[in-house]
């Protein structure tokens, strides 16, 4: 189990870096799932399913699905050119050889674990949510927050106004003409 929390680590790292260092915002957010469902699996090898399903089902499934769809709805160019950019076998095929990767760590987990104590506790769902609404509470609300500014944010971007311009790319302005004297 201690090797597929290392796999799962280096996949979390090396999609997150590849989060960051892409220009283009579909190939970001496949690394990004790419990313939430390798910390989900690193939650499940520390014990925390709980934490690790929530993590797949709340981020790596809801959000992330959400910001798809929020990128595909700001595209801006023709749609057909688009998909067909994205949907080249560099562009899935990276992200599809990491989840084969978490895959095979996750089957052997299950599959290869043998019948030994772990010392884990069980933790009721009830017991999340009374310390999350409790103590935390503060920190569910701000990140309630930011993921709202995250989708303000990406509307105000790609919105246009009644004549179909995008209103947050900048209109071409005129040179103003040199008028001095040039001697």
């Amino acid at each position: 189990m201690e090797l597929a929390f290392y796999a799962a680590a280096l996949v979390a790292v090396y999609s997150t870096l590849r989060v960051i260092s892409t220009s283009n915002p579909m190939h970001a957010l496949l690394n990004l799932i790419i990313s939430l469902i390798a910390v989900a699996m690193i939650f499940f090898c520390l014990g925390a399913s709980f934490a690790g399903a929530l993590q797949v089902i709340v981020y790596a499934g809801a959000i992330m699905v959400l910001f798809v769809f929020v990128v595909m709805m700001l595209n801006l160019g023709s749609s057909q050119d688009q998909e067909r950019n994205w949907l080249t076998p560099m562009t899935w095929g990276g992200p599809a050889l990491l989840s084969l990767i978490l895959l095979g760590f996750l089957a052997y987990g299950i599959l290869g674990v043998t019948g030994g104590e772990l010392g884990l506790t069980d933790v009721s769902a009830k017991e999340v949510g009374i310390a999350l609404f409790g103590p935390y509470v503060l920190a569910v609300e701000l990140a309630s927050i930011l993921l709202l500014a995250g989708l303000v944010t990406a509307y105000h971007l790609g919105r246009e106004d009644k004549s179909g311009e995008v209103l947050s790319v900048p209109k071409p302005t005129a040179r103003p003409s040199q008028e001095g004297g040039q001697s």
